[in-house]
């Protein structure tokens, strides 16, 4: 098999982009992640959960055509980064058996190459996000910062997966503001609990480049927590079940929040639970589980919106 067919290490096996794209494009798509869509559930479920808060606050059901639109943006803005995270990397994922067979450091796509593909998918979310309210579009445009700083936290501090958290959540603000045109406490509670809840599992999925990291020099808060990990993911857990229990709280949501939160509370505490530092394979399997864990409070938040029976009698 060769290297543009071979599934990376931290794609399934099965992955879609091995087994049924056009071999021209593997190299392209394996770029954007495209291989390993857990990322782009990642990045664009804090968007539906600002979404799903705003349109709670409101009584209504979430607005389709706005989910849709964060969803594209997150699949395109995730490539871009991804790229971008694999050209400032490119020197150090050739020195780490997990990363050192992505396009770049293979010589499956030049610098000059990837450098259009984060233009062409930036320029491809510009267009979605100039749909949006203005208070949206400047958020946008302010993640950029968070974004271009990103890969080289990995060189200055322990924590860069905290910096992830800051740039993934940052769609909790952009999807409320898209939906209200507005900002307030709720998203920002919400935004905080979503930067917990990557802290934790981003913590999870450093566990795999444990050794390779320490060689290479990268920084990483699994390094830097070493067989804390588990405990110190369950305590950014907990952090981040109260600061959403506390987004709810303030907006006003109703009761029917609670049972699906604490399916989701449930969800966070089993992978603290299960988290071994010495299994990386395990790590990955804990780490994609968060698709499910961010869907369930998305759908906890859009459940807020019955205010209960007496607020339903109110409105008569």
């Amino acid at each position: 098999m060769t290297a543009t067919s071979a599934p990376l290490p931290d794609a399934a096996p099965s992955n879609w982009v091995d087994r049924h794209a056009p071999a021209g494009l593997r190299p392209w798509l394996k770029l954007g992640r495209f291989d390993r869509p857990a990322g782009i559930w990642l990045l664009m479920l804090p968007g539906w959960q600002g979404i799903a808060l705003a349109a709670a606050i409101k009584g209504q059901w979430p607005n389709p055509l706005l989910l849709f639109e964060v969803l594209l943006g997150a699949a395109l803005m995730r490539a871009a980064g991804c790229a971008y995270n694999d050209l400032v990397d490119r020197d150090f994922d050739a020195k780490v058996a997990r990363t050192a067979m992505r396009p770049i450091p293979a010589g499956q796509i030049s610098v000059k190459q990837a450098w259009a593909f984060v233009a062409g998918c930036c320029a491809l979310s510009l267009l979605i996000l100039l749909t949006m309210p203005l208070i949206a579009i400047g958020l946008g445009a302010g993640s950029l910062l968070l974004v271009g700083a990103y890969p080289f936290m990995k060189r200055i501090t322990w924590w860069p997966q905290a910096w992830l958290g800051l740039t993934f959540n940052w769609g909790a603000l952009l999807g409320y503001a898209a939906a209200t045109g507005t900002l307030g406490w709720p998203p920002a509670l919400l935004y905080a609990s979503g930067v917990f809840w990557t802290l934790g599992y981003d913590t999870i999925y450093a566990v795999q480049d444990l050794e390779d990291d320490a060689l290479a020099g990268v920084k990483s808060s699994a390094l830097r927590l070493g067989a804390a990990a588990p405990q110190a993911v369950l305590g950014f857990y907990v952090a981040a079940f109260v600061l959403a229990l506390a987004a709810a709280w303030v907006g006003g949501l109703g009761p029917l929040f609670l049972p699906l939160a604490a399916l989701f509370g449930v969800h966070l505490s089993r992978q603290a639970a299960h988290l071994d530092i010495t299994d990386g394979a395990g790590a990955l399997k804990l780490f994609r589980s968060n698709s499910l864990a961010g869907l369930i409070l998305a759908l906890a938040l859009t459940a807020g919106l019955w205010k209960g029976p007496v607020e339903a009698l109110a409105r008569l």
